[in-house]
């Protein structure tokens, strides 16, 4: 959360010196560069609420609870820097190139994109050094890729979106005043357009994915399967599926193979001590369903 708390801070900050900017200058890079930072600014606001959403206690309703809402906003984040970051900057820039106007006071807005670039990289810093601390080796792919905590991709895919947007903002700012062809400016913006789409589609896939079901890592599957497996009163897995409830919150349900002629009681405690080992193993493994069987191995398969 300090990561996104860093950024809605910045954005809140630097929108409002580019609206600034924009109505000083009448650049349209600059106008499509603060809708850009309202968006940033409201999705920070929606990624919190969503964790606050998601804190809420289980009931009858939502028996697994609410923690999907994470992933909820997190789409939710996608729609909005689409519909209102990237169309609206598109849409500028072809209107800046159909009907140019030159840019007043130029100095000032390169003067406020200067800042904003210097906030812009302390925000992408931050979150930088929070993902750090718990991508574990990967790299940004692959940890954009795996996260099950939606709100640190968020944050860094749209910093570094703002980052590489004020530079086109910038180059475009400079082409205008350096050339006098205002449809620089417009160029800018519709770049700048053309990378929030490129984000919010990856983010949309992200969240998508998220949202509808994803499976626990290999590596936690498999240190699952060896903490169920005691090899005394479960002596194999038949099937195993798990699934993230939300970032700190997997279901995982099993058929287990018990060893032939266990009591009841004795059945009872074996599933007990498994869930014991799971949890000790894989914390985040809370609900958890175990069906005990026998297996039987028919023509080189098992059925159950």
């Amino acid at each position: 959360m300090r990561a996104v708390v860093a950024a809605l801070l910045a954005n809140f900050g630097i929108a409002v010196s580019k609206f600034v900017g924009f109505l000083v200058t009448g650049s349209t890079a600059m106008l499509a560069e603060a809708v850009h930072s309202v968006a940033d600014t409201g999705n920070q606001a929606l990624l919190l609420f969503g964790k606050r959403q998601a804190g809420r206690p289980a009931d009858p309703a939502h028996p697994f609870g609410y923690g999907r809402n994470r992933y909820f906003y997190g789409f939710v984040v996608a729609l909005v820097l689409f519909s209102l970051g990237s169309l609206f900057a598109i849409y500028e820039g072809v209107r800046k190139i159909s009907h140019p106007h030159g840019l007043d006071s130029p100095a000032v807005a390169i003067g406020i994109l200067g800042v904003a670039i210097v906030l812009e990289a302390l925000s992408f810093r931050t979150a930088v050094h929070e993902s750090n601390r718990v991508r574990a080796g990967n790299g940004w792919v692959a940890f954009i890729r795996r996260s099950k905590a939606p709100e640190l991709p968020v944050v860094l895919l749209e910093d570094f979106a703002a980052l590489v947007g004020l530079v086109f903002a910038m180059g475009g700012v400079v082409a205008a005043t350096v050339t006098g062809d205002a449809r620089w400016d417009g160029a800018g913006s519709i770049a700048i357009g053309a990378l929030l789409g490129v984000v919010a589609t990856v983010l949309a896939v992200e969240m998508k994915s998220l949202l509808i079901g994803e499976s626990a890592e290999p590596a936690t599957v498999a240190d699952i399967a060896a903490a169920l497996v005691d090899g005394t009163t479960i002596t194999r897995i038949i099937h195993l599926r798990t699934m993230h409830l939300g970032p700190e919150e997997l279901l995982v349900a099993a058929k287990v193979a018990l060893a032939p002629g266990l009591s009841m009681a004795q059945v009872a405690a074996a599933i007990d001590d498994a869930e014991v080992r799971v949890r000790a193993r894989v914390p985040i493994a809370r609900p958890m369903y175990l069906e005990p069987d026998l297996y039987r191995d028919l023509a080189g398969e098992s059925t159950s």
